[in-house]
């Protein structure tokens, strides 16, 4: 399977993210619509994958410029193509060109040890947020090896 993954801006592909966002955390994850769609999405940057056969978005995810990651989805029949730990890559790749230091994210509880994967530390307490329990994770980008990584698989 391949795919393509490519930066866009919430203006132009809102309706395309949505549609990935929508099916795995409103639908899957029954997470409020009003809280996974906020304000940010205005200001991150995005990527969206999509598979390279169908041409139908398959995955995404967004970074800030304050460092945060988040949002990121993939639809069921792709998780197990290594489609989040492209789009991961990719962000850290962004975060690198956007000059941060550390980047961070609030990981859902069971998700912490795929974070770990990543060089991501524990910071603070467990805290809830839309009724699931999160632990703030960060990453220093000095702690991640400085392999090429492109927008595109």
């Amino acid at each position: 399977m391949s795919f393509s993954i490519g930066r866009v801006q919430w203006e132009n592909a809102a309706p395309l993210l949505k549609n990935v966002r929508e099916k795995v955390f409103v639908c899957e994850r029954r997470i409020p619509k009003r809280i996974e769609f906020d304000k940010k999405d205005r200001y991150a940057f995005h990527l969206l994958v999509c598979d390279d056969v169908t041409q139908e978005p398959i995955g995404t995810g967004r970074i800030l410029a304050t460092g945060e990651i988040s949002r990121i989805a993939v639809l069921k029949p792709y998780r197990k193509s290594n489609v989040d730990h492209s789009i991961m890559q990719s962000l850290l790749a962004i975060a690198k060109d956007l000059s941060l230091d550390e980047v961070f994210i609030y990981s859902p509880l069971e998700k912490v040890e795929y974070f770990r994967r990543f060089n991501f530390i524990s910071a603070g307490a467990v805290f809830m947020e839309a009724g699931m329990p999160r632990q703030r994770m960060q990453c220093s980008l000095d702690s991640i090896k400085s392999a090429k990584y492109y927008l595109s698989h």
